[in-house]
């Protein structure tokens, strides 16, 4: 089993919900009529999101539609979970993260974790640096990955959208997965698209960092800045330079240059995200994804993780309404989470680390397992609230302590 650092993350639940599935989704059956339920388990709440409450109102009129339109009383089974993810369909407001060239994404994680997300429906992002560290072709190639992806994925649903970083940009990855005709399929039907990194949650304002042995250091010199670190060499990459003129062409370049491919930005959780978003969205972004501070990360300074970047919960409080379609990340490993963020404005929430965890705890079936946890608790959450489908929640289904109101000041940039 491979040693993944999860941190304060809820390592053990994933792996429970990865082995047991929806069962997970319960207090322990050994406890049914002999224990007493409802106190908060593990620390205080992290942060706001966890603060946060789902509150269902007592008169319901969207369910009296929804009998109506049944003629029987309505269930949480009637929630209906597809989505349209950045462009795509997908059957859950769910996608699965960026994973890029770290160790712990190797052949079996990264592969794994591709085809089941293809099995499941929802769209996967391959993340920056694969090309230049694991090579276009081979075992744990970008195209590998894209390939287990497309082998299991249903006619119709998913996509697959591809991060391009600085480095990639000098291997011309987009120009070679566009053109690839082991791709083919992907682009005809609608479901292959490019995401431009603009940063991401666990180090706002760095690009890409991984440590490396010497012999691998020697092999990548010249693409990357290194320097020792102890016995091994910190590789580090370009986060790129971006101002709102630079974000706006870099987009509408990519409508140009790839007229087929869905376009994606992903933002770090910086103090002016809502308006990186609304210029991503009117420069023609079908998503702007947002990775907030508690998003997962191969390897960082502990400064960033420790106190760098804006909460998730921060990030959709400034953007309030969104007017695109927007995509979030940063801890979600459960329904209640997933919910909450849905409620927040999201269109979807991302797999990270937790479906790193699933995949690593079952090869075969631990992603599934996981989203088969999560979809019966987005169902029954959705249910309760008297709503039917994600995009019907809004912020009237949240109450936090602090409010979940946007401040004026929070929407102005910087």
């Amino acid at each position: 089993m491979t040693a993944l650092r999860a941190g304060t993350f809820p390592e053990q639940a994933v792996r429970e919900r990865a082995r047991t599935g929806a069962a997970a989704a319960f207090p322990s059956l050994s406890d049914y009529g002999s224990a007493l339920l409802g106190e908060p388990v593990g620390p205080a709440p992290a942060d706001a999101l966890d603060a946060a409450r789902l509150v269902p109102p007592v008169f319901m009129p969207l369910r009296l539609e929804k009998l109506i339109d049944l003629a029987r009383e309505p269930l949480h089974g009637d929630v209906d979970l597809a989505t349209t993810v950045g462009g795509f369909t997908a059957r859950l407001p769910l996608y699965l993260s960026a994973f890029g060239s770290t160790r712990a994404v190797g052949t079996d994680l990264g592969l794994a974790a591709a085809a089941q997300a293809g099995a499941l429906g929802i769209p996967m992002v391959v993340g920056e640096n694969v090309v230049p560290v694991d090579g276009y072709t081979g075992e744990r190639s970008l195209l590998a990955r894209i390939s287990a992806y497309a082998d299991h994925a249903p006619d119709g649903a998913g996509g697959v959208v591809v991060q391009q970083s600085t480095e990639d940009a000098d291997a011309e990855v987009w120009n070679r997965v566009y053109s690839d005709p082991a791709t083919r399929s992907l682009l005809d039907s609608g479901r292959l698209g490019f995401e431009l990194k603009v940063g991401q949650g666990a180090k706002p304002g760095l690009g890409g960092l991984t440590v490396v042995d010497g012999d691998a250091a020697d092999r990548l010199a010249g693409q990357y800045a290194l320097e020792p670190l102890g016995d091994r060499v910190l590789r580090s990459a370009s986060p790129g330079t971006f101002t709102e003129e630079i974000l706006r062409q870099q987009v509408r370049l990519m409508r140009n240059n790839y007229p087929r491919a869905r376009v994606w930005v992903k933002l770090p959780p910086g103090r002016d995200v809502a308006a990186a978003a609304d210029v991503a969205w009117q420069a023609g972004a079908d998503a702007v994804t947002v990775d907030g501070a508690e998003g997962g990360s191969g390897w960082a300074p502990t400064a960033s993780l420790a106190g760098v970047g804006l909460p998730l919960a921060e990030c959709l409080r400034r953007i309030g309404s969104p007017c695109g379609c927007l995509l979030v990340s940063g801890r979600v490993w459960e329904g209640l989470r997933a919910v909450k963020c849905l409620a927040a404005g999201a269109t979807a929430t991302g797999l990270g680390r937790a479906a790193l965890l699933a995949v690593d705890e079952n090869p075969r079936s631990g992603l599934t397992r996981l989203v088969e946890a999560m979809a019966l608790e987005l169902r029954l959450l959705i249910s309760a609230l008297g709503k039917y489908h994600p995009s019907a929640l809004s912020t009237e289904d949240l109450w936090s302590p602090a409010g979940w109101s946007v401040p004026a000041s929070s929407m102005v940039a910087g």
